[in-house]
Parts: C-alpha cells; sequence; structure tokens
C-alpha cells in the first residue's frame, strides 16, 4: 500500500530521479523559467522552496547543503546573491506553475514552472516598443536587398531577349 509516501517516482530509479530534479532546479535558478511536464514541475517545486528557504539562512551551513543537493555551484552562488534576497520579504510560494496544455507529440501536460518575484524582472527587461524598432528595421534591410536580386535578374533576362531578336 502507498500510503503516507509522498515521493513522486516519475518512473525512474532513485538516484536518477534525485539528478533529475537538481538538474530542473539548476535550470530554474539559471533561466527564471522552465518549460517541463507537469508532474516534474509539481515535483520539482518542493525542493526549489527549500533552496531558496535556504538561501535566505545565508549561513555557510545553507549554503553547503545546498551545494550538495544542486551540485552546482553557480547556481548556488546566484541562489544566494540574487534569488534569495529578492523573495526575502515572502514567507513561502516562491514558485508558481502556468499550465500550457497538451505537448503536441505524446500529449502529455506541459507547464511553465517560474519564480514568483521574477515576473517583475522579465517585464522590466523586455519592452514591446524595442522589439517592434528591430522587427521594423530588419524588414527594412531585407526589401533593398530583394530589389536589388529583382533588378539582376531582370538585366541577365534582357541580353537573353536581345539575342533573339538578333537571330530572327
Amino acid at each position: 500500500m502507498r500510503h503516507q509516501k509522498k515521493t513522486v517516482k516519475l518512473g525512474r530509479t532513485a538516484e536518477h530521479r534525485k539528478a533529475l530534479l537538481a538538474n530542473q532546479v539548476c535550470s530554474l535558478i539559471e533561466h527564471q523559467r522552465i518549460k517541463t511536464t507537469l508532474a516534474k514541475a509539481k515535483a520539482v517545486r518542493p525542493l526549489a522552496e527549500k533552496m531558496v528557504t535556504l538561501g535566505k539562512n545565508g549561513s555557510l551551513h545553507a549554503r553547503r547543503t545546498a551545494l550538495a543537493v544542486l551540485r552546482q555551484k553557480d547556481a548556488v552562488k546566484k541562489l544566494f546573491d540574487d534569488i534569495a534576497p529578492r523573495s526575502a520579504e515572502r514567507k513561502g510560494g516562491y514558485t508558481r506553475i502556468i499550465k500550457l496544455g497538451q505537448r503536441k507529440s505524446d500529449s502529455a501536460p506541459v507547464a511553465f514552472l517560474e519564480w514568483v518575484d521574477a515576473a517583475e524582472v522579465v517585464v522590466e527587461e523586455a519592452t514591446p516598443a524595442e522589439k517592434g524598432k528591430k522587427r521594423k528595421s530588419a524588414k527594412t534591410e531585407a526589401a533593398p536587398a530583394a530589389e536589388k536580386k529583382s533588378a539582376g535578374k531582370a538585366k541577365k533576362s534582357e541580353p537573353n531577349d536581345e539575342k533573339k531578336d538578333a537571330e530572327e
């Protein structure tokens, strides 16, 4: 019987599952948002929140404990220096899961797992006006290039027409 057993096995051995969850948390720390299956997102969430709680503690022991779980120094550094201070006034619930629907290939439910406090940072970085300017400049550069190509083709076809006229 599975009564009182909380571990989600995810169809993997204990070592494989532990490595998978640690890698997912490191990716979440690095990229601020990850796209994964809903089951994996639900399994990663408690570990990610425990790591942020360790980061808020900030002691050497907490840092070593996080390093033992995550196994990546740069991820632990970013966790303690960037993510944990950003969540200092929050008592829990550092992550959110956004359901995205079904994956096309195997119909697995897919979701985003992201930091709650990271949404403010992402919105500030990408403003719509900057994106629009980049797109317009790419289109204007592409249009003259297309005109040059079509003009070159027209010139090549004209000499052939002259040769045909001369033969007749």
